[in-house]
């Protein structure tokens, strides 16, 4: 396949039990649609046997690729940028391996409804979104990231941190071919640049699934990503984003 329409990219740490069943899902999805798609899966640091899993996924599903990050780099972002990297569709989702967005969601982010933009983030706080069973402290752990985010770079958005993002393809080869942040901020970053570039991004209403294996840490994540924002920021300034 050359040259599919949409490319799938999910970042994979310790993913072994969650990888077969939403790959299925994901196929289930792709069998009922009219264009050629790939999925690209970036094996990123794990403990577990998620690259032995991914690789025998990749025996039952043709159009499935299995990428490792190198052993001494780590990070979501740096999963990310390798799989977009690696990614040929016209458009390119962000995939997170729980699937706490049902993969048939994704047609709100494919044109139709994707003309005219060319990011779309999935939000769990835009008009008409829905979280399902999630915690009070989950919630308010979410909220004070944004305010960090909204207060310290980007006030746009609602909701950067969600782990579903559609790009077009010549957007997405712009903005990871300078992305430069391999942990919690590379959300931030990418969208900070995009807008400084004038790109249009719009914010998708989803539906949302708690899944009490989130690792989010209130006071640890926030240091994070305030010490992240401020190296975007300054890495803006010295001209690094090209």
């Amino acid at each position: 396949m050359s040259n599919p329409f949409l490319s799938i990219v999910i970042p994979a740490h310790n993913e072994e039990s969650r990888l077969p069943p939403s790959l299925a899902q994901i196929d289930g999805f792709l069998q009922k649609q009219p264009y050629d798609a790939e999925v690209i899966i970036v094996e990123n640091g794990s403990r577990d046997r998620t690259h032995k899993v991914a690789l025998d996924c990749a025996g039952e599903y043709p159009y499935l690729r299995v990428l490792q990050s190198p052993d001494n780099l780590r990070g979501k972002g740096l999963a990310v940028k390798q799989g977009m990297q690696a990614a040929q569709g016209d458009w390119r989702f962000i995939c997170d391996a729980d699937l706490s967005m049902r993969i048939d969601e994704l047609v709100k982010f494919l044109p139709p409804a994707s003309d005219g933009y060319d990011i779309l983030i999935a939000s769990r706080e835009a008009p008409g979104a829905l979280r399902v069973d999630e915690p009070e402290y989950r919630h308010i752990m979410g909220r004070v990231a944004t305010y960090i985010i909204k207060a310290a770079a980007i006030g746009d958005y609602e909701d950067t941190q969600c782990g579903f993002k559609m790009f077009r393809g010549e957007v997405a080869d712009d903005l990871f071919a300078v992305q430069r942040m391999n942990g919690i901020g590379f959300d931030v970053e990418l969208l900070y640049i995009a807008k400084r570039r004038g790109y249009k991004v719009m914010e998708v209403p989803i539906t949302w699934y708690y899944d009490t294996y989130s690792t989010m840490r209130l006071w640890d994540d926030s240091v994070k990503l305030l010490r992240e924002i401020w190296e975007i920021r300054q890495n803006w300034r010295r001209g690094l984003y090209g």
